[in-house]
């Protein structure tokens, strides 16, 4: 296993850790500043999926400069990334700082574009991610760090940022997967194969 695939998996392991220290209560103050606070079980989460979400990059850089892309690594990024957005949403709809239907809503598309990247799989070619799903999953992770930030320091001029970030990754989460389907329609089976009559029409095939 090359380099890249590595920090990827590495990047699948942190989401447990991560996930732990967001849903504990520690037993200790929280970090005041001002009229603001945040609890320390809250800012260890936050430094790890920005670890996590920053290897992202990484792989996929060291993969293109090294030219050791695999289609190992073009399953397992998406599926890093998955795994992790879905793990922290769930976390904060826990903790009451996320509606669920938002939650629902960019789990569900995750999960569908990944059903489609199998049926691709099973047809012998494997899907990349797609421009509009690069910029989903940035916006994701932006609004995901604003929400572990209890919307700091922007609520201090009272500028809802963490509300305008939700429904912009709640938006492009909708039209990235909606785009994504509509590339790959080619793959999606309209009707059955007629009895008897195997892939590409040879029998028994």
């Amino acid at each position: 296993m090359n380099l890249a695939n590595r920090i990827t998996l590495v990047r699948i392991f942190l989401v447990p850790i991560m996930t732990f220290f967001l849903l504990i209560k520690l037993d200790v103050s929280p970090l005041t500043i001002g009229d603001y606070s945040i609890s320390y079980n809250q800012v260890f989460a936050l430094l790890l999926f920005i670890i996590a979400a920053s290897t992202d990059g990484l792989d996929g850089y060291i993969a293109r400069k090294h030219k050791i892309v695999t289609n190992l690594g073009k399953l397992l990024d998406p599926l890093a990334d998955k795994l992790l957005v879905a793990a922290v949403l769930i976390s904060l709809v826990e903790m009451g700082k996320l509606d669920a239907w938002v939650a629902i809503v960019i789990i569900s598309r995750e999960w569908a574009v990944t059903g489609l990247r199998q049926v691709a799989l099973l047809e012998g070619a494997v899907l990349a991610a797609s421009k509009w799903g690069k910029w989903k999953t940035a916006i994701q992770i932006a609004m995901i760090i604003v929400l572990l930030l209890n919307n700091f320091p922007f609520i201090y001029v009272h500028f809802p940022l963490d509300t305008i970030a939700v429904w912009a990754a709640a938006a492009i989460t909708v039209y990235s997967g909606v785009d994504y389907f509509i590339k790959n329609k080619n793959l999606i089976p309209l009707s059955d194969p007629p009895a008897g009559e195997g892939k590409k029409g040879r029998p028994g095939a």
